[in-house]
């Protein structure tokens, strides 16, 4: 394997060759966590898979447990904990609560309101997969030392907010 040369090298020298005054060093950059973020989602999926998990299931479960006792929230602050649209977060609550995973409660502060909580099966399920997927970003974050990760992140970090601050800062969003 060849760790100083990618796909995307290939590319700009293309590019290079073909359009001299293009600047791809933007799209060499994107185009690289495009590609990676297949591959993560690939090898996540993989690895929830061995607990017959899917990867948006692991993801409105976390959501539930990291908030911490009991376990349970708004269908809106889950939508935007989980950063979904409430028709997508209703048809996979619904997928959850069919699998015994959550359970939709009345809201005891709001009659017309409901909860999602975690099932006790629920719970057991994304405390077993709260491992694996560590471990999974962990070996695949492996090949970076401790400094290149810390740096990877903070630029990541700057990316990402750049981005969710979108076009009226002056950065795409």
């Amino acid at each position: 394997m060849d760790l100083d040369h990618d796909i995307f090298d290939r590319i700009h020298e293309r590019w290079k060759r073909e359009r001299p005054e293009a600047d791809t060093t933007g799209f060499e950059a994107v185009g690289r966590i495009l590609l990676l973020a297949k591959h993560l989602q690939n090898s996540v999926a993989a690895r929830l898979g061995s607990l017959d998990l899917d990867l948006w299931a692991y993801d409105v479960l976390a959501t539930l447990w990291q908030n911490g006792p009991p376990y349970h929230l708004s269908p809106t602050e889950l939508c935007k904990s989980a950063m979904l649209s409430s028709g997508a977060m209703t048809n996979r609550l619904d997928r959850l609560e069919a699998a015994g995973l959550v359970a939709r409660q009345p809201d005891p502060e709001d009659r017309r309101g409901l909860i999602i909580e975690l099932t006790p099966k629920g719970k057991a399920l994304v405390d077993q997969a709260i491992v694996v997927r560590l471990e999974e970003a962990n070996e695949a974050a492996s090949t970076l030392t401790e400094v290149e990760r810390k740096d990877l992140v903070r630029l990541l970090r700057k990316f990402l907010a750049a981005m969710e601050r979108g076009p009226e800062s002056g950065t795409p969003a």
